[in-house]
């Protein structure tokens, strides 16, 4: 019912963080996503009849259940990773978890093919329904499968839950919704184990249960695919939110920064990336990098002329004063200063427009005020 819609928003998921990791592949928190998204989408895919049906055929059958299981799982495994390494901790934390997760992931998939490998050949395409559900093999296939199920989809709601008390309201709202929708499967997954116990004495039976069952699946699956769009959709508006408000003050930065790097050409950081397209990709900064760097460049501009603003207004308080007074000497700064400086001439630096607080916000609003006086002045 939500299968396609859930591959499509996965397949989104991918493309969206993967951009980000290509631009930060070092960032751990960034490739656990990644890997999660993209294998729950390759899981999503392989569970279609029709695909688990090819796999069997080119390979052998029962191969393409074990494949789903494995992929499936490692996506689980992997989401309970990244909400491990988004909350923090120590970094011996950190390696504790992974190393029990990997052991018990590795041990899971191990054990789901020797079951495989253990069933006779005649009876590895069986499902929920077979009638040899008493068979050893395929029993211990499915309670291990669906054990494994539980804690994964456990651990995750949890690790979502704990994730959700630190995050913003909205951001919030959508991981509860996905925790209430993992928890949903995991209670899914219990069932499961229930349903192959009693068809151990009656194969085929309790039929009604398995369908009720299949219903609360359908409906845990559509609250997590819920609380993931709402979580995306926070997250993504934030960062348009972030994107505009950085480039609006880049662009109010800009009538102080072209003055300052007209006289101080050497001051800009910004370099053209070389290289192959992925390399390019790989170095192109965003919109709040490109902001941060044309306020450092102001900023290292204003203390590079702050000796020739100290000469023009010796008595003027440069470090506090109003910005539009401040704005009116900067050009006869820049008329005094030569257009090649000695290299032996020393020269002593001011405190020029100090912001009020120790950050980056107040120093901004120090310099974009500065910047709109400059304008008004040229206006």
């Amino acid at each position: 019912m939500f299968q396609v819609p859930l591959i499509i928003l996965l397949g989104i998921g991918v493309l969206w963080k993967g951009i980000d990791l290509a631009r930060a592949p070092h960032d751990r928190v960034l490739r656990f996503l990644v890997a999660c998204l993209l294998m729950l989408m390759a899981g999503e895919i392989l569970s279609f009849p029709e695909v688990n049906g090819a796999i069997d055929a080119a390979t052998a059958v029962g191969f393409g259940k074990v494949a789903f299981n494995g992929i499936y799982m490692s996506g689980l495994f992997a989401l309970i990773l990244f909400f491990a390494s988004s909350t923090g901790g120590s970094d011996a934390a950190y390696r504790r978890r992974l190393r029990i997760n990997t052991g018990l992931l590795a041990g899971v998939l191990s054990a789901l093919g020797i079951a495989m490998i253990a069933t006779p050949a005649a009876m590895r395409g069986h499902s929920l329904s077979t009638p040899y559900m008493a068979e050893p093999a395929i029993a211990s296939f499915y309670i291990i499968g669906n054990a494994s199920f539980v804690y994964a989809y456990l651990a995750s709601a949890l690790w979502a839950l704990r994730y959700a008390h630190r995050a913003s309201r909205h951001l919030g709202l959508g991981l509860r919704t996905m925790a209430l929708g993992l928890l949903g499967l995991m209670i899914t997954s219990v069932n499961r184990m229930i349903l192959v116990v009693l068809r151990i004495a009656e194969p085929g039976a309790h039929e009604a249960f398995n369908t009720v069952n299949w219903s609360i699946s359908n409906w845990a699956m559509g609250s997590v695919l819920i609380g993931i769009c709402y979580s995306a959709c926070v997250q993504l508006i934030s960062r348009l939110r972030s994107i505009v408000h950085h480039r609006r003050m880049h662009q109010e930065l800009t009538p102080l920064w072209t003055v300052l790097t007209s006289a101080y050409p050497e001051l800009i950081l910004n370099q053209t990336p070389a290289g192959s397209k992925w390399h390019r990709l790989h170095q192109r900064r965003t919109h709040e990098q490109r902001f941060y760097r044309r306020l450092i460049e102001c900023r290292d501009g204003l203390v590079r002329l702050s000796p020739y603003l100290t000469r023009v207004a010796p008595d003027a308080d440069l470090a506090l004063g109003p910005a539009d007074r401040l704005a009116r000497h900067i050009p006869e700064a820049l008329a005094l200063k030569p257009t090649a400086e000695s290299p032996h001439t020393e020269l002593s630096a001011a405190r020029i427009a100090s912001p009020a607080t120790n950050d980056l916000g107040a120093d901004a609003r120090e310099l974009i005020a500065i910047s709109h006086a400059l304008r008004e002045r040229k206006s």
